[in-house]
């Protein structure tokens, strides 16, 4: 009499077992919305993941980051972000050096007693002219690549579609020199709609992150913003050591999609930078 194989059938039952349970589910699910219309086509997972539109048409433009200045001995970059006519821009201290290098952070203080348009414009006015202007470079020195680090569904609340998920994603951001050397940078933003984002604008602030820098320009005999003889920019085979990248991408998720920018750190030092999103 030859031996039974116990395991053998023990494994066949419990898979027979779980295909009934799962049968048995799928038809008491479909006994209890048996009355329930067919889903629609704005409902179907085809229209959620393929849709770029959510609510009606903005007319208004997107959020566009510049650069107001350097301010050399504080080690950081202040940028403003213009949300439009009506609304108070937005004024952020982007880190040079230190613990919170690349980090972006928003100047709160200015906002805690008004946000008045005009107030905060005049704030920008007065700091403007105590800060090192950044120096336009070509974008076409560096490269954006991107990358899709998480995806996931974001469900409105107001408006005619709150019952639809949008898509929405978690985007990283990589700019880096086209050749060899120069400096690169990375960050990770939210993304709606679609994944698009393009590289618009370089500044270099070569020197601005030295603590020993002299703005003035006294210790070396130069003016304010021009290179010493020894420094990376005066050897014309090498990048800025030190510059800001303004990439812009899809992160308003309002009529067909609004653009919003983010501003990158980029160095050739790229100790203390993390990733954060915008």
């Amino acid at each position: 009499m030859s031996a039974v194989n116990r395991d053998t059938k023990t494994q066949a039952t419990l898979i027979a077992l779980a295909r009934t349970r799962r049968v048995q589910r799928a038809r008491a699910h479909a006994f209890l919305h048996r009355n329930a219309p067919l889903p629609t086509l704005r409902a179907s997972l085809g229209y959620m993941t393929t849709t770029a539109r959510v609510t009606d048409d903005a007319t208004s433009p997107g959020h566009r980051m510049t650069v107001l200045g350097v301010a050399r001995f504080e080690g950081v970059a202040y940028i403003v972000e213009d949300l439009g006519a009506a609304d108070a821009p937005i004024v952020y201290r982007l880190y040079l050096r230190g613990p919170r290098q690349g980090h972006l952070v928003p100047l709160h203080a200015w906002y805690e007693q008004s946000d008045d348009v005009h107030g905060i414009h005049a704030r920008i006015a007065a700091l403007a002219p105590t800060l090192e202007p950044g120096l336009p470079v070509a974008p076409e020195a560096w490269m954006l690549s991107t990358r899709i680090v998480q995806r996931r569904a974001l469900r409105m609340t107001t408006g005619t579609c709150s019952d639809l998920p949008i898509r929405k994603f978690a985007l990283q951001l990589v700019v880096e020199p086209v050749s060899e050397p120069g400096a690169s940078g990375r960050s990770t933003v939210t993304a709606f709609l679609r994944p698009d984002a393009e590289l618009t604008a370089v500044w270099s602030i070569d020197g601005a992150g030295d603590p020993a820098g002299d703005p003035s320009g006294a210790r070396s005999g130069k003016p304010s913003g021009e290179p010493s003889p020894g420094s990376r920019c005066s050897r014309p085979d090498a990048g800025p050591d030190l510059a800001i990248a303004r990439v812009t991408f899809t992160g308003i998720p309002s009529g067909t999609g609004r653009t919003k920018d983010t501003v990158v750190l980029l160095t050739s030092r790229l100790h203390g930078m993390d990733d954060s999103f915008a």
